[in-house]
């Protein structure tokens, strides 16, 4: 079985390390790590989907909620965080405006979705507001506002709000809002994505769409990041 929160990897170790070196406590050091995976590593689709190893998104810089969170929970379990990652199901609905047309049409109804669990001072505290960069969540946040809808761009607004921030006491989300159903916490994403629960494995024909749409695609999220900052 294939590990992708590959924290044994030297780039993984090293990143952990150097983020939060100088940090005394838990709560210092996952919110180092947090804005490291906020704002370091941008919002983008891998060419891969899912399917890239937290050491992989690092040398890229970018990734989406899945590799984002791949990639926050081996950080954490580097530097001894207590860290699960939570899988569900969210409506397509969460990337409309990103993915248009063929596109769009070509995703399932639902998409298997993730976030990172972190236990601190003996609670599981949900986190997902890493996902989106905070340009892009700024961007995003207004244009779907604009648009008068409550789910796009990579946003899902709960009564008009939705938030980019590192708070462990008062729970605040990116894309809860849109979640459908829940699929429980796996130790890595590698036993969710050969389970019958993961619903973002391609055919043939729409890795083919995917991969050559996916330009395109990353090419409107940087547009919407740069226009609106």
């Amino acid at each position: 079985m294939e590990i992708f929160a590959d924290l044994d990897h030297p780039l993984v170790k090293d990143t952990a390390k150097r983020l939060t070196q100088a940090e005394t406590t838990l709560r210092s050091k996952l919110e180092r790590l947090f804005y490291f995976v906020r704002d370091d590593i941008r919002f983008a689709f891998p060419d891969d989907g899912d399917f890239v190893k937290a050491s992989e998104t690092i040398q890229l810089g970018y990734g989406q909620c899945n590799t984002k969170a791949t990639l926050l929970l081996a950080l954490c379990k580097t530097v001894g965080i207590p860290a699960r990652i939570h899988f569900s199901l969210i409506t397509k609905d969460i990337q409309r405006g990103f993915f248009t047309g063929i596109a769009y049409w070509l995703m399932p109804r639902e998409i298997s979705h993730s976030w990172i669990e972190v236990e601190v001072d003996g609670t599981w505290r949900r986190i997902d507001t890493f996902i989106n960069d905070l340009p892009l969540f700024t961007a995003a946040k207004a244009e779907v506002t604009r648009l008068g809808w409550s789910v796009g761009y990579s946003v899902a607004l709960k009564d008009g709000e939705a938030s980019a921030d590192f708070d462990l006491d008062h729970e605040a989300f990116q894309q809860m809002a849109a979640v459908t159903d829940d699929h429980g916490t796996w130790d890595d994403p590698s036993a969710y994505y050969e389970s019958a629960n993961y619903k973002n494995r391609p055919d043939g024909i729409r890795m083919w769409f995917y991969r050559n749409m996916i330009g395109g695609i990353n090419r409107r999220v940087e547009r919407l990041r740069d226009e609106n900052n």
